[in-house]
């Protein structure tokens, strides 16, 4: 990992331990939100394994997860798209990428998800075209999104999805996101126990 984006992770390590243990004061649309550093290497990983170019990132916050896919994106001169909503965060990541130096990889598209989603689902250049997607927005409308996601995803790609078991406000949502994937005839899917609890999905036709 290049001395940049080590630098802006670590960073952004440290700016979620302070707000998750309020050694800082955040307001509540200002809180990063973030993937942990173990999922961070989880993403990268499975980036590389699959030698992912195209990916899709369904709430982006400050940009720790994103800046974590991009390292492992940029060696196969690949590209993220990324959705917020949040104008604050999204000023906050682009200033992330350009110190970590992977702008040029990241376009952002500012909005609503479910807004986006469907707008990119629509249009045909999309089909079959993402090989990776991180789905970590809110968790009220995770079934759509996914539903909207697949027909995005190539035959072998990877979607994963945070929050899976932590925090346990969502738990319950979350299981009902899994029951509906496991009943879906071309993908297979795991729960994974690492970070905040990781759904691990590939389509398979």
């Amino acid at each position: 990992m290049n001395k940049a984006i080590f630098e802006v992770l670590e960073k952004l390590e440290k700016q979620s331990s302070l707000e998750k243990s309020r050694q800082v004061n955040v307001s509540s649309d200002e809180r990063m939100l973030a993937i942990t550093k173990e999922t961070g290497e989880l993403l990268n990983m499975l980036i590389r394994l699959k030698n992912a170019k195209n990916m899709l990132e369904v709430g982006m916050s400050v940009g720790y997860s994103t800046i974590w896919c991009a390292e492992a994106i940029i060696e196969n001169n690949g590209k993220i798209i990324t959705i917020e909503q949040n104008a604050k965060k999204i000023q906050r990541a682009k200033e992330n990428f350009q110190n970590a130096n992977v702008s040029e990889h990241i376009a952002i598209q500012e909005g609503l998800a479910m807004q986006i989603l469907q707008e990119l689902s629509l249009n045909e250049d999309y089909k079959v075209f993402f090989d990776f997607v991180l789905i970590d927005a809110d968790k009220e409308n995770v079934i759509e999104y996914f539903d909207m996601i697949l027909p995005m995803v190539s035959v072998g790609g990877v979607i994963v999805t945070d929050n899976m078991l932590y925090p346990e406000k969502y738990r319950e949502s979350m299981k009902e996101y899994s029951s509906h994937i496991q009943a879906i005839q071309n993908v297979r899917t795991i729960t994974s126990p690492i970070g905040n609890g990781e759904e691990i999905t590939i389509k398979l036709r």
